[in-house]
């Protein structure tokens, strides 16, 4: 037996090895002739061989194992990558962008050349003959400077709309991982509510048979049955609650609503040094830096507008068709007139000018105001999830005290039910006790992994 039993671990292993090269190289096995061949190759697997069900088992179980140990659980950095590429928020953020670029090629460029034909109906006559029609174009420049700083202003607030891009990819990145950890709590508390129906099973059957016995009460068995309907509607209601949350976490990936969602095991804690990552919460925020950036914007828009209120120049050429005179003879007649012409703007009314300065420095203020309302906000905000997270520390550490306590209780009370028959209900109450515990204990931990998800958008972590 000890034999077959080493075969068989020797099989699946050599097994396993084969079935993961095939998974690799994508090698096809040809039938299952060539299994077997391959199986027969070691004199030290005929006993296996010939136990053909035994060789099915290891077969089938191999696979298996190999196929699912390929759907690990993904990661929370998974999931971000997926809606970085897929949300449909983010993509129309990314365009807002990319449309602010095309903003910099429209107020950097010459405005377009004038051309201009008039022809004369009753031809106007001159000394080298009547004139007959006339070509003009014209070209106007503005004041020196003003299309380059028209041109930095798009720029700079094409860059401010990138950096709310990141800001936008950082809040998605908290709202998939505040609705991941509650899948894991939800899918927590489905295994304690499942282990805990499992024990009051047990606890119903012990009852009833104490009850026939007559070392035990009918009120125990009815007590234990109360408490077993409430777990069964409990845990059917936290089976019902899975699926919304699912659609609002594919939702947030823009996948299909039913597409399955693979939970992480356990979830961990980590020791966090004091002012974590705070010293990024003002100098990496997104928001902050589209901030100083369209302050920047705003600076380059109120040189340009005075710019704007400058004398515009203009260059240009007019071309005069002439007809020929017959009633003389005499040079250049009938010569067409070519004449160079030079242009200029007066900006004498001002208001507009000065109005398009005013809106600028005003938006200065503006954007200084609402960087410093923003500087009050992340700074309160860290504070308070800082708090949260080492709220959730302290008490997941009690709970974990609380915990080991309940059990140790309820193993003594249960063994002094087991002797005399009495305290069923004391064991009951410390059984739903630890059941309130492993439960909140869970949603410390999700809470706890939210706390720290926005502490990382807070300070503008880099996945």
């Amino acid at each position: 037996m000890n034999l077959l039993i080493k075969n068989i671990w020797m099989s699946s292993n050599k097994l396993e090895k084969c079935l993961t090269n095939y998974i690799k190289t994508g090698k096809v096995m040809k039938s299952k002739l060539e299994i077997r061949t391959w199986f027969l190759e070691d004199k030290n697997q005929r006993l296996y061989v010939r136990n053909r069900k035994v060789f099915r088992m290891v077969i089938l179980t191999s696979i298996f194992y190999l196929l699912t140990s390929n759907l690990h659980a993904q990661t929370i950095d998974d999931y971000f990558k997926i809606a970085s590429e897929n949300n449909p928020e983010l993509k129309a953020k990314h365009k807002e962008f990319e449309a602010a670029l095309q903003r910099v090629s429209q107020v950097n460029t010459l405005p377009d050349p004038t051309f201009s034909f008039g022809y004369f109906i009753s031809p106007v006559e001159t000394r080298v003959g009547p004139q007959q029609a006339r070509f003009s174009l014209t070209q106007m420049f503005p004041w020196f400077g003003a299309l380059k700083t028209q041109g930095d202003a798009a720029a700079l607030m094409a860059e401010a709309k990138f950096q709310l891009f990141m800001d936008a990819r950082n809040k998605l990145y908290f709202k998939v991982a505040a609705a991941f950890y509650p899948l894991y709590e939800l899918n927590d508390w489905i295994k304690i509510e499942a282990k805990n129906i499992r024990i009051l099973e047990s606890y119903k059957t012990i009852t009833t048979k104490k009850f026939e016995n007559g070392n035990g009460s009918m009120v125990d068995v009815l007590r234990v049955d109360i408490m077993l309907k409430d777990a069964q509607t409990n845990l059917k209601i936290l089976k019902e609650k899975e699926k919304p949350l699912i659609t609002i976490f594919n939702k947030l990936l823009n996948r299909p609503e039913n597409e399955p969602v693979v939970m992480v095991d356990s979830l961990k804690t980590e020791s966090l040094p004091e002012n974590f990552r705070k010293d990024s919460l003002l100098a990496a925020n997104p928001t902050l830096k589209a901030l100083d950036l369209k302050l920047e914007a705003s600076k380059a828009t109120e040189l340009a507008a005075s710019k704007q209120g400058l004398p515009k120049f203009g260059i240009g050429l007019d071309y005069v068709m002439v007809g020929k005179r017959n009633d003389v003879i005499m040079p250049d007649n009938g010569k067409d007139v070519i004449m160079p012409m030079v242009t200029m703007t007066i900006p004498i009314f001002r208001g507009k000018y000065n109005a398009s300065v005013k809106e600028a420095q005003l938006m200065q203020e503006s954007y200084a105001y609402q960087k410093e309302e923003m500087t009050n906000n992340l700074l309160s905000n860290y504070e308070m999830v800082w708090f949260e997270i080492q709220q959730q520390e302290q008490l997941l550490a009690l709970y974990e005290q609380q915990i080991q306590t309940v059990e140790q209780s309820l193993s003594l009370l249960f063994t002094s039910y087991g002797n005399s028959g009495k305290e069923f209900e004391e064991v009951l109450r410390m059984q739903q006790q630890l059941l309130k515990y492993q439960k909140i204990r869970a949603t410390a931990l999700t809470q706890y992994q939210i706390a720290i998800a926005k502490i990382n958008y807070l300070t503008s972590k880099k996945y």
